[in-house]
């Protein structure tokens, strides 16, 4: 994010700050994760999907991304946040192009609605499905994505976890016009129940604190899969990330059935098929 200035001369005046905007550009990557959704689904059914469907969608940038990449692509979004929801109306849907628009659809809802469109994928990204603590709730989220789901369709979740997890602690990331830190504040060990911030610096700028919370149980891969085959999927499969020279996370998500990696944090694909 550039700040307003004239060449030669530094400016006082900083761009409005933009929880969305910079949320953006610190922790999603929607062309990539369009890219990997069409691979996987290509992959495990032999043919490309049509129809997505964003739970827990926010701004719900990855549709609008979505719906972009092919005349016939649709994208459903739900999300229980008006904010977000107008945010995504206002800075992404509005630049879409009036047929891109007619495809997509977002809707004001739980995603614990068993009235909710059908799709060939659902998604529940950025670990925003964390947010279900006990096993009976998350089971039932489970069991809607499971009928609500085509009859070719996969549910898509990402996940995180590491030996970081399981202690307080504070990563910065520093973009080029500011810094983004991932906070965990606590987390119990008998529960799994953790409570996560995001702040934001940006340049010129006091630290903003808890500019998002997050109040979630960390889930494990084996519990995932156990509730997932629990409600009717066929098959779960996971897709762990690769590291590069440096041993940070490359981007490229691999099918694994084992693991032998001891890491400090990693983040990884649990994919079940219906």
């Amino acid at each position: 994010m550039k700040s307003l200035k004239r060449k030669g001369a530094r400016s006082l005046l900083l761009p409005e700050f933009d929880k969305y905007d910079l949320y953006l550009k610190s922790v999603q990557s929607p062309r990539r994760e369009v890219e990997f959704l069409q691979a996987t689904y290509k992959e495990l059914r032999g043919e490309r999907a049509r129809v997505l469907r964003e739970d827990f969608c926010g701004t719900f940038k990855l549709l609008c991304e979505w719906v972009k990449e092919h005349p016939e692509f649709e994208g459903i979004g739900v999300d229980l946040d008006q904010e977000p929801i107008a945010y995504g109306q206002e800075k992404y849907a509005q630049v879409l192009t009036p047929h891109q628009q007619n495809r997509l659809k977002v809707l004001h809802a739980n995603v614990l609605s068993p009235q909710l469109p059908h799709a060939d994928i659902i998604t529940a990204f950025n670990f925003s499905y964390f947010v279900f603590k006990t096993r009976e709730v998350m089971k039932e989220y489970f069991l809607n994505c499971h009928r609500t789901l085509k009859k070719n369709g996969i549910l898509t979740l990402d996940c995180f976890g590491g030996y970081a997890c399981f202690e307080p602690n504070e990563e910065e990331t520093v973009h080029d016009e500011f810094s983004y830190f991932w906070d965990q504040e606590s987390f119990d060990p008998v529960t799994h129940h953790a409570q996560f911030y995001i702040h934001f610096k940006r340049k010129g700028e006091k630290k903003r604190e808890r500019v998002f919370a997050y109040d979630w149980r960390v889930w494990s891969i084996p519990e995932l899969r156990d509730l997932l085959g629990d409600v009717g999927f066929t098959r779960t499969h996971v897709y762990w990330e690769g590291t590069d020279k440096n041993g940070e996370g490359d981007g490229v998500f691999k099918r694994v059935e084992t693991c032998d990696e001891v890491c400090e944090s990693w983040v990884a694909y649990v994919v079940a098929e219906k």
